[in-house]
């Protein structure tokens, strides 16, 4: 059988942690990473014009790369145009929502926080989860506006200022009728690039539960169920990293995408 062909797609440098745990889980893959980061960041984007880019984006980059699966690493897009995309394109997605199911089982205090994008806290699919799986929680979300350029800076080597962070992350540590919250939901693909750094502000230790594996586990099963391609000469090389604007290419930029896996990059023509 060939090695499938997988495309991950997010804002920006979040979707790194996804690619790693996609890299482990299926060592053999040809990996090709996109960032639309002249669109980035997505959370404060409003919600039609950002569903109509991104069906822009990833049509030309499946155009690009021609992907068995589409992986969709990022929490604000994947919850308001999964249902677009999958009903747009033929190629499988695979998408990353909010851990909230997982939390909701975990936590023993039932205070459960969640960081996120002001998109992911916004939108009706992130209340949906709440409703359904952690209706008997108390659940908080924060919208966090400078955790994710936060990550992408710290991957490009800029030490992390500790006093921001821990106001960025403080809000999801509640204390509610003798409890206080032992679960975060980090809900953004971005964050778990500053988890240490994030324990070290912690008021107290709680679980933190990054998707990442989950999603890698999934994206085996659909790879599994899906025919490959095959191998082609005109797609980017394995460990190609796609960006929509050429602003990004700056040496410590590339430098944090070749740290993780990804030390070629192509700039994407877009139709806008």
């Amino acid at each position: 059988m060939s090695s499938p062909r997988i495309l991950l797609f997010d804002s920006g440098m979040g979707g790194l942690t996804v690619a790693r745990a996609v890299a482990r889980q299926l060592p053999e893959a040809h990996l090709i990473y996109s960032a639309d980061n002249a669109g980035f960041p997505y959370g404060a984007w409003k919600e039609k014009p950002l569903v109509e880019r991104i069906r822009n984006v990833i049509g030309k980059l499946i155009d690009r790369a021609k992907p068995d699966v589409v992986v969709v690493a990022c929490n604000t897009a994947s919850t308001i145009a999964i249902g677009d995309l999958r009903s747009t394109f033929s190629v499988p997605f695979v998408g990353t929502v909010p851990a909230i199911k997982p939390a909701a089982a975990m936590t023993k205090s039932g205070i459960i926080g969640v960081l996120a994008t002001p998109g992911t806290v916004n939108r009706e699919y992130t209340h949906s989860l709440i409703h359904t799986y952690a209706y008997h929680c108390k659940v908080f979300l924060h919208g966090a506006p400078r955790l994710a350029e936060i990550a992408e800076q710290k991957l490009r080597g800029h030490a992390v200022d500790m006093a921001e962070l821990a106001d960025e992350v403080a809000p999801v540590f509640r204390k509610r009728d003798g409890g206080k919250t032992d679960v975060v939901v980090l809900g953004c693909t971005h964050y778990p690039l500053l988890i240490d750094e994030i324990r070290q502000v912690a008021p107290w230790e709680v679980n933190f539960i990054d998707p990442s594996g989950a999603i890698a586990r999934r994206v085996a099963d659909v790879v599994e169920e899906t025919a490959h391609k095959g191998p082609d000469t005109k797609v980017p090389v394995h460990g190609t990293v796609l960006l929509t604007a050429a602003r990004s290419e700056s040496s410590e930029t590339l430098a944090a995408y070749a740290s993780m896996g990804f030390a070629k990059h192509e700039i994407v023509d877009l139709p806008v």
